[in-house]
């Protein structure tokens, strides 16, 4: 006895039964079913293919509005741009100006958005991660102002204003704000050709405090304009490669300091580097050596030993450095090594940051280097910030906002210029080391900068008998993070082009200059673009089998052509002057081409008479490119074929009608590729068969 449910008719039911006769009729019952479904499918399929149905989709394509001109694009990104983050806000200051205001203050200043949420077991891990940050944070700025050819105290002032400024405008939780060592090294290697920082070390300062400035005004104009695709101009595989050639730069700089040798050379090419190591050999001072490599191996161990295996020990792999300047500073101060030749940092000078606004150089004769300088460091510097930034912020699950970012960069470091300090970015080791310490908010970073300005104001004497070398270990500790071998092999297994600009911006760092690997690595990607525009390729397409689908057979071998027809499609956005010709050239050739051959099989039938340009691929074309069509019409023409265009853009097919193309071929424009094939090679009107 069957049993239904409630409010289900007897008609649904479904009631097994094993009587071969009613097992029959429901067989059949079901194939007749399928079959109505198949001529269903079938006359919705031919109602698709009639010429009235493929007429009535070209008049579509035909009698599209018109696009937006470029004054009202240019209207619309200025909208966008400058006014639509804070328009709606403002409107509704007048009706409701409290919740208004606190909106735009929100958007001003991010930090505002997670303060609601903020409590007290947020802030004991954020007051943790900050004096763990400190204590990686204080013997790293150091080490990064010596790097910069800046008085060490420098390297402590970078690490007190901008954090502070960062965690009020920011919308990163995890980035830690400070010196690194790539814009150090950026800033040493480029401003001594302007000034000497040893003959002339005060001039050498301003003109760095002028190029932080400069660098904090070209960061803030990216974020307020939003311009932050000029930072993509440095493509992944370009700083992949400058990084390491950066840090191997950085780790040769560094055996100066490391083996004690007196006489140095200032240029930063391995060739120079290794030719002045060898000539000062003599001078080696093995006590430096000794202390330099001895804590060299006790950070190395703790960080990618230690804290590895036992990861609650990450504490002591960020401890390490300032650990190492302790116990180094003790044992000078004890053995009095600094009689024996050891280098030591001697007076830094304490307290607050001082007033640099009247060391601002705008006025010297280097201001437009300085600026020029300024805008390259501008740029290095948000490149690793933002990436940074990115890669905590998907690990925690929460938006990094770009524009935000470089404005917060920017203004971060132009107040950074007016109190002594040089331009500051996200550092990965330490944001690494604060993200590993459990930080919850940018707090971290505002507790940092009060450790670090208390140990200004009462433990700058106590650093007086610190060895250069220890700097030295502490700055080469942190390079291997800088160098992604695995990443390199990523991208030479995926794209070689993208190797080769990698490859060239370590190079060019490490055997010339760091001006040149940036210029090979940004030219390279460029000429890539370049390359890709000028002689892009094109797709012979085909049917694939079962579909009205269409795809490139080479990608697809099971794809068939279509007799007396050649479908092509171009491998670009954009048809311009660059490459009209090339791409008329290719289809030409490839058209006559396949007419040879179906002269040489003697088919006829399946002789080229019409050439379909699959549009889709094109967002646009310019005047240059409609004359390129012209031509290879009446090439198409001559040769005894016919030129079609199926499902051109919105842009392409507006300036195709207002150039009167469209009457030069006979209004051959459809929407699909089988609405052309349908309607030129089987209607007696369009093509003769």
């Amino acid at each position: 006895m069957a049993v239904t449910r409630e409010g289900e008719t007897e008609s649904s039911q479904f009631t097994p039964n094993t009587d071969p006769s009613n097992t029959k009729d429901f067989s059949q019952a079901l194939q007749s079913f399928a079959d109505s479904e198949k001529v269903q499918l079938s006359v919705f399929s031919q109602t698709l293919q009639t010429p009235v149905a493929s007429e009535r989709r070209r008049d579509w394509v035909l009698n599209v509005p018109e696009p937006p001109g470029l004054f009202s694009n240019l209207k619309s990104s200025f909208k966008k741009t400058l006014l639509c983050p804070l328009e709606n806000k403002i409107q509704c200051l007048g009706k409701h100006p409290v919740p208004a205001l606190v909106s735009i203050l929100n958007v001003i200043f991010p930090p505002l958005s997670w303060c609601k949420e903020y409590n007290v077991t947020k802030f004991r891990r954020d007051i943790l991660a900050g004096l763990t940050l400190a204590s990686l944070c204080i013997p790293q700025s150091i080490g990064y102002a010596t790097l910069a050819k800046l008085d060490p105290q420098y390297g402590l002032y970078t690490s007190v204003i901008p954090p502070l400024i960062y965690a009020m405008m920011g919308s990163s939780r995890d980035i830690a704000i400070g010196p690194v060592a790539v814009v150090s090294l950026l800033l040493s290697s480029m401003i001594p050709k302007l000034e000497d920082p040893t003959t002339n070390p005060i001039a050498y300062r301003k003109l760095v405090l002028t190029v932080t400035f400069f660098a904090g005004v070209f960061q803030a104009a990216f974020g307020l304009l939003r311009l932050g695709f000029l930072v993509d101009f440095l493509s992944h595989a370009a700083i992949v490669g400058f990084m390491a050639g950066a840090a191997c730069v950085i780790g040769l700089q560094q055996l100066k300091s490391l083996l004690g040798i007196s006489n140095f050379t200032n240029k930063t090419d391995i060739i120079s580097v290794l030719t002045s190591i060898c000539k000062s050999m003599h001078t080696l001072n093995p006590y430096s050596f000794i202390i330099g490599s001895s804590f060299l191996i006790f950070i190395l161990s703790t960080k990618y030993y230690l804290a590895r295996k036992y990861k609650k020990l990450f504490w002591l792999a960020a401890m390490a450095p300032l650990l190492s300047v302790i116990m180094s500073t003790l044992l000078v101060f004890l053995t009095r090594a600094d009689k024996h030749g050891v280098k030591i940092v001697k007076h830094i000078t304490g307290g607050l940051n001082p007033s640099s606004l009247h060391e601002l150089q705008f006025s010297s004769p280097h201001t437009a280097e300085a600026a020029k300088i300024g805008l390259i460091v501008a740029l290095v510097a948000l490149t690793e910030a933002i990436a940074v930034g990115r890669s905590f912020a998907t690990m925690k699950g929460y938006r990094l906002d770009g524009n935000k970012e470089m404005l917060a960069m920017g203004v971060m470091n132009i107040t950074g210029s007016l109190t002594s300090c040089y331009v500051a970015t996200g550092s990965f080791s330490r944001t690494a080391v604060n993200f590993s310490a459990g930080c919850e908010t940018a707090v971290s970073n505002i507790v940092m900068a009060i450790t670090v300005l208390i140990s200004l104001e009462f433990c700058t004497r106590l650093l007086y008998f610190t060895p250069v070398a220890i700097l030295a270990s502490i700055i080469l500790s942190a390079l291997p993070g800088l160098i992604n071998i695995s990443e390199a092999k990523y991208i030479w297994k995926v794209d070689k082009m993208d190797f080769l600009a990698c490859a060239a911006a370590f190079l060019g760092v490490l055997f010339v200059s760091v001006e040149i690997g940036l210029l090979l690595a940004v030219g390279i990607s460029f000429a890539k673009i370049i390359l890709n525009s000028i002689q892009p390729g094109t797709e012979k397409l085909g049917r694939l089998p079962g579909s009205d689908l269409f795809g490139d057979m080479e990608q697809y071998p099971i794809a068939t052509t279509t007799p007396g027809a050649l479908i092509v499609r171009v491998k670009s956005a954009l048809l311009c002057f660059a490459n009209a010709n090339f791409i008329r050239g290719r289809i030409l050739n490839l058209a006559l081409e396949e007419q040879d051959e179906g002269v040489m099989e003697s088919a006829n039938q399946d002789r080229v008479q019409l050439v379909i340009l699959d549009m889709s691929n094109l967002l646009n074309i310019d005047t240059s490119s409609i004359a390129a069509l012209e031509d290879l019409q009446n090439d198409l023409e001559t040769n005894g074929m016919q030129l079609a265009l199926a499902n051109p853009r919105w842009h392409v097919i507006h300036k195709l009608r207002l150039a009167n193309f469209l009457k030069k071929i006979e209004g051959r424009v459809f929407l699909t590729i089988g609405d052309a094939i349908e309607a030129c090679l089987t209607s007696k009107n369009m093509l003769p068969i």
